[in-house]
């Protein structure tokens, strides 16, 4: 990092916490994650004021050492001994002076900085739209740990369901929305959640309340999971990611209780997202158990679903099967939209290897390559592609090419053809 780089990452902190302290009306979601971390910010609640900016805090959390004397030039900066402070003395010369140093593409990721700089004339920067990019507070694992710690203080038994789900804030999630390819019936379906979110009181007032239980049926890696998880960062939701097969206790009679105990996280947490996985694991037991408490543990899930829904609750609940075939009437007529992930067709495929490989340097036919994969699924173009990038660094180069892509559909296909022999 250039010493003119690490100049305005600390201006950029001291200015944000001069602006923050002089408007009370800034609140959390106007810091940025490195502010939060910066200030100390760990809950949603009003942020005590005065913020302040140290030498200490500057190098736990930018790595930057000696903060105060790599601005000790700017005459607008003052340091204080005692406790190592560092301050803005003159905030309306130090904002220009930043602006001047090139410092436009930071303002327009900080929405404090955006609160101040709006007001000033030619920037053409707006604090609204820069907020808006902002990541919230409550999409954080900071926000998810600290909720959750207060839910198992108050309620023990919740601590079991924790547990037994798979727990993620919606800034730990790696998929997005614009990294998906989808059909455009999934589209229509994440627009009509997305409006019941935000027209949830409209809703409740008119009783609709058979809203936001999804079905994702479809083969292996078309991409179930990795639409639940992207709607977590679209819809600002934390995801409980719950595979029926774990829940099932070795002591059976606990079995309803976990259920019980995830359903009932799920509520505390929201909003939120409960997905789960393995849906089928219900009618297998249904039909192939005769035991009498997991059947009991199986009508206990579906009196769940019954019981939550968008509407009332804020959680939205996706359940996901391989195997819809093996799902009874009773298990069907509880989710109000079933979305089908079939295998891509090959303008699908086409537009997955674009997304899959734009930030590679390739040498590839896009069009033909995805008229050779037909039957493939995204999950198998990713592998493919990821076969054919060790294929490239083995060979000592970071180009993919046609040679390298023949290793990866090879791969593919070597795999499918090993699932499909018969050992007797």
């Amino acid at each position: 990092m250039s010493g003119d780089s690490e100049i305005l990452r600390i201006m950029e902190v001291v200015l944000t916490a001069e602006i923050f302290n002089q408007n009370p009306q800034l609140d959390i979601n106007d810091l940025t994650p490195a502010c939060r971390d910066i200030f100390s910010v760990t809950d949603n609640t009003a942020v005590k004021r005065p913020v302040f900016v140290s030498d200490g805090l500057i190098k736990r959390t930018l790595a930057i050492a000696d903060a105060h004397q790599k601005v000790s030039a700017n005459p607008f900066v003052a340091y204080e001994e005692f406790g190592q402070r560092i301050r803005i003395t003159a905030l309306e010369p130090a904002a220009q002076w930043f602006l001047k140093q090139g410092a436009k593409p930071i303002i327009e990721k900080n929405p404090v900085l955006a609160f101040f700089f709006e007001n000033l004339d030619s920037t053409g920067i707006s604090y609204k739209t820069v907020r808006i990019t902002n990541p919230p507070f409550e999409d954080t694992k900071a926000s998810l740990d600290a909720r959750v710690s207060k839910l198992i203080g108050e309620d023990e038994k919740l601590r079991g369901a924790i547990d037994l789900v798979i727990l993620l804030a919606p800034e730990e999630i790696e998929q997005q929305m614009e990294d998906l390819v989808c059909t455009p019936e999934q589209t229509a379906i994440i627009r009509k959640i997305q409006l019941a979110v935000n027209h949830r009181e409209f809703l409740q007032r008119h009783r609709i309340h058979e809203v936001g239980k999804l079905l994702f049926v479809g083969p292996p890696g078309t991409g179930k999971t990795s639409l639940a998880l992207a709607m977590s960062r679209t819809m600002h939701m934390p995801v409980l990611e719950v595979r029926l097969s774990m829940v099932t206790s070795q002591y059976l009679g606990e079995t309803s209780k976990n259920i019980d105990r995830i359903f009932e996280l799920a509520k505390k947490l929201s909003p939120s997202i409960l997905f789960i996985d393995e849906f089928d694991f219900v009618a297998k037991s249904r039909v192939a158990d005769d035991h009498g408490a997991m059947k009991r543990a199986v009508n206990s899930l579906l009196k769940n679903i019954d019981k939550i829904n968008l509407v009332k609750n804020n959680v939205i609940l996706i359940g996901a099967t391989n195997h819809p075939q093996l799902l009874d009437e009773a298990a069907w007529r509880r989710f109000d939209e079933v979305v089908e992930f079939s295998l891509p067709n090959e303008e699908m495929r086409k537009n997955i290897l674009i997304k899959v490989t734009s930030s590679l340097r390739c040498s590839l036919d896009y069009q033909q390559l995805a008229s050779r994969t037909d039957g493939f699924s995204g999950s198998d173009l990713r592998m493919m592609i990821k076969e054919a990038i060790l294929s490239s660094l083995m060979a000592e180069k970071k180009m993919i090419g046609p040679e390298d892509i023949e290793k990866g559909i090879q791969m593919v296909k070597n795999r499918d053809a090993i699932r499909h022999l018969t050992w007797i």
